[in-house]
Order: structure tokens, then sequence, then C-alpha cells
């Protein structure tokens, strides 16, 4: 009986493991040019993490996304624009950001001076 609790144990404990998403880190453009309407766009790919009438709705962990125009950053739309971030982040593995973890605006120079990422707009 005990072996077959641990074995229950230890398979639900895989189960939750392989279903868990592994956190990745995302650095590059952290784009806002109008209400409602964020992405990230790395080295690897443009990663979506809101768009105005989505039906998906706010990613968890917006929140964590300070306002960009208090630091670095060009403004593009009166209020809205671009600067350069490092976010720890869940994706779908395709192109879209599921949930931050967490979010750090870097100097534009950084993002600038990497070679692998585009310009944005």
């Amino acid at each position: 009986m005990r072996y077959r609790i641990a074995a229950a144990v230890m398979i639900a404990a895989l189960v939750v493991a392989a279903n868990a998403r592994a956190a990745e880190t995302r650095c590059g453009w952290i784009e806002n040019p109008t209400p409602a309407n964020w992405w990230l766009e790395d080295a690897e790919n443009t990663w979506t993490i809101m768009t105005q009438g989505d039906d998906a709705g706010e990613v968890e962990g917006m929140e964590l996304i300070s306002d960009i125009s208090e630091r670095e950053y060009v403004r593009t739309n009166g209020n809205y624009g671009y600067a350069c971030a490092c976010m720890s982040v869940e994706t779908d593995g395709k192109d879209r950001i599921t949930r931050i973890l967490s979010f750090r605006q870097l100097k534009l120079a950084k993002c600038r001076a990497d070679k692998a990422l585009k310009f944005p707009g």
C-alpha cells in the first residue's frame, strides 16, 4: 500500500512538472505604439504581449511593466513609444508572451548596440 501511495505522489509530481512552463529571459525593444498594444522584439522573434481588442485580455503580470516614459524611451506617437528592456516571461513557444514574471528597463544604448536586434518600427 505504501508503494502505491508513493508511486501516485511521484506520478502526480511528474505531471505537474511536465505542465509547468519554464521562465525565459527575453531582452530587446519593448514597444507600446498605441493604447493597449504591447510587444517585445528580441533577437529571435516579435513577442505579442497584448493587442487592443484581443479576446485574450491582459497578460498576467502586465502591472510589472512600469511607465516606460519615466526612463529612457523614444516617443513615437504622443505618449506612446518604445524602450529597451529585459523581461522574465512565459511564452506559448510561438509568438505570444503568456505571463510576465519580471520587467527591467535598460538604457536605449544597450539595445542600439545589439546587432541582433532590428530597429523598432
